[in-house]
């Protein structure tokens, strides 16, 4: 366990909804609900709340936290979860649980670190799970995922994948969730590598490392984690942390 670190990437300028990580959820800031989560994690030893905001930082020292105050001019979260990770000498496992997420479940946060234990040959795993609907399966906002039979990420794409040509029922389709788990050796050198043609091209980050040949395993869930992208998704966000 103590070689298994998650980090919770939290910014206060998020484009769509500015201080997003302190909005209100059940009486809680939306952070801390990711945070506690991920301290019911039986595999992780270690969980830090990642900011460039002092506002944040505050919030996540009063529930007890651990923070790691980063530079404000990270692009991405994952720069900012790198920035971390550089000074984690003893954690092979990085974990990257999305800020905006707060009912993400901790069972899926020990599939992933259970995972990279035991298979050696994976330098990253993430996590889908079945799409809802054929609305959902053409909606490019969805990301979604096909796999080998042996579970590791073949591609990931905004458009429909497969494609069925003719037809047949019982394809499955599978929504990739933004959870990350990473060996650091490969964390540490992704954030080196410049930006590749198809994530240029698709707009996403994880093609970057199937284009420099890592292994990416996913973990299918039964349900997706409810993001708040938005200030409209908070009353769906609440009413999954009542169920």
């Amino acid at each position: 366990m103590s070689e298994v670190t998650v980090v919770i990437p939290a910014r206060w300028a998020s484009t769509r909804f500015p201080g997003k990580p302190l909005v209100a959820l059940r009486g809680k800031p939306l952070v801390q609900h990711v945070w506690e989560r991920a301290n019911r994690a039986k595999r992780v030893g270690r969980v830090i709340v990642a900011t460039d905001d002092m506002r944040i930082a505050e919030a996540a020292f009063a529930f007890g936290a651990e923070v790691a105050l980063t530079s404000p001019k990270h692009p991405t979260g994952t720069d900012r979860l790198a920035e971390v990770a550089g000074k984690l000498k003893s954690a092979a496992l990085i974990l990257n649980v999305q800020g905006d997420e707060p009912d993400i479940a901790p069972s899926t946060i020990d599939r992933l670190v259970r995972a990279l234990q035991d298979d050696p040959a994976l330098g990253m795993v993430t996590a889908a799970s079945p799409v809802a609907g054929p609305a959902d399966v053409r909606n490019p906002h969805v990301v979604k995922v096909v796999t080998d039979l042996a579970g590791r990420a073949l591609y990931f794409s905004r458009s429909v994948i497969p494609h069925d040509r003719d037809g047949h029922r019982g394809i499955r389709y599978l929504r990739h969730q933004g959870i990350y788990g990473y060996r650091r050796e490969v964390l540490l050198a992704f954030v080196k590598w410049k930006p590749t043609p198809l994530e240029q091209a698709e707009k996403l980050e994880q093609l970057r490392a199937l284009e420099h040949g890592i292994a990416i395993g996913v973990i299918v869930v039964r349900r997706g984690s409810v993001g708040v992208d938005v200030p409209g998704d908070v009353v769906k966000a609440e009413r999954a942390l009542r169920k």
